[in-house]
């Protein structure tokens, strides 16, 4: 796999706004928010797209979604989604796993 912006910002060579970290994932502000809440929710293991998830991988799928559950609550999210794109033609631009968590805080216009 190549390098990616991601693997940099795991080492810290590039700065973000990261709002979780563990020995698993971290998680950071989108640069380019696509909602009032938008933070991406990466592996620290890199696998280019979710298609490229191994069984061993499974329990980092199911460390995300409990990332993004305590993100989501600590955020006082009332609504919130979760996007993963797939591939160049799905919408994917670096290709190392993310999710969007995208959310809409308690009392927020939409």
């Amino acid at each position: 796999m190549s390098e990616t912006i991601f693997s940099k910002i795991i080492r810290r060579e590039i700065p973000a706004q990261i709002v979780h970290e563990d020995e698993l994932t971290m998680a950071f502000h989108d640069i380019n928010p696509k909602a009032p809440v938008h933070i991406l929710i990466i592996p620290k293991k890199e696998i280019p797209t979710l298609a490229d998830v191994k069984e061993e991988d499974l329990h980092l799928i199911t460390h995300i979604h409990q990332v993004a559950q305590h993100l989501a609550q600590a955020n006082h999210l009332e609504g919130w989604k979760i996007q993963v794109n797939v591939g160049e033609k799905g919408g994917q631009e670096v290709f190392h796993l993310h999710y969007h968590l995208l959310g809409w805080p308690e009392n927020s216009d939409l």
